[in-house]
């Protein structure tokens, strides 16, 4: 199939995941204020539910049968990348200058950068691990890995495409409201996923190069993922509040992949 099928295939799934971000992000052309509270709590929640599901039946199962494939210990492989993906991302988080939507107080290293260019970092920081678990997938698939069926990469790069989505439409919407043009606010939103295709041929890179790595990479990858669920999504969603729309977004995002990923893959 040639060294580039693996990188192609990652680009077509993370070039979706990208497009979706967009098209969320044009929702600030056709709505005239910002959506109500109540509605973002559902979408984040719905985002969290997703990638929840896809950490476990995408990333971690694979990575577990991966590894017993090798002779590796499917529960220490499992475990070890799952937590460094998580340390990952909380050095990222520690480093990064960034700033939540819902929050004030910037993040990471300290910048004189403006506000606007904070609240894009912030989105594009979690697109990072969706990026690389989608390229590692289809970088498998393209290798014609058992584990890791192509039907099983698009799955994924679905339910990945589905909750960025509304992620692109919280971080556009606020963006308008802290004065840019309908315009700027859709290239700013668009722009925080472009980060996925490039940690996707990332991942389709290593999955080609560093076959003995896979196990830990895939559970490296689901790790990075939780935490953002954990750091960001959930608290953004209010679920401290006892948002009954965050809740049920979780619970129909979590059900939707799993069905998606049993289903289909």
């Amino acid at each position: 199939m040639g060294d580039f099928y693996p990188v192609g295939l990652a680009l077509t799934g993370t070039g979706f995941t990208f497009f979706m971000t967009a098209l969320g992000a044009a929702v600030v052309f056709f709505v005239k204020d910002v959506i109500s509270s109540k509605i973002e709590s559902a979408f984040l929640g719905f985002a969290a539910g997703v990638m929840v599901a896809a950490s476990v039946w995408s990333l971690l199962m694979p990575a577990m049968d991966f590894a017993r494939q090798q002779g590796q210990s499917e529960l220490l492989t499992a475990a070890g990348g799952f937590l460094l993906g998580g340390v990952f991302l909380f050095l990222l988080d520690k480093t990064l200058p960034h700033l939540h939507v819902q929050g004030d107080e910037r993040e990471g290293v300290k910048t004189d950068w403006n506000r606007t260019t904070l609240l894009v970092l912030a989105v594009t920081l979690h697109n990072i691990p969706e990026g690389l678990a989608v390229g590692l997938s289809f970088g498998l698939a393209g290798m014609e890995n058992q584990n890791v069926s192509l039907a099983a990469a698009m799955v994924l790069a679905l339910g990945m495409g589905l909750q960025n989505f509304p992620e692109g439409a919280a971080i556009s919407l606020p963006l308008k409201k802290e004065g840019c043009s309908k315009m700027k606010s859709f290239v700013y939103g668009a722009l925080s996923g472009i980060v996925e295709p490039i940690a996707g041929v990332i991942g389709a890179l290593m999955a080609e190069h560093i076959v003995t790595a896979m196990p830990l990479l895939l559970s490296f990858a689901a790790g990075a993922m939780i935490y953002v669920v954990v750091e960001d999504l959930i608290p953004q969603a209010h679920l401290g509040e006892h948002s009954h729309g965050g809740t049920v977004g979780v619970m129909l995002g979590f059900v939707l992949m799993m069905v998606l990923d049993i289903g289909l893959a």
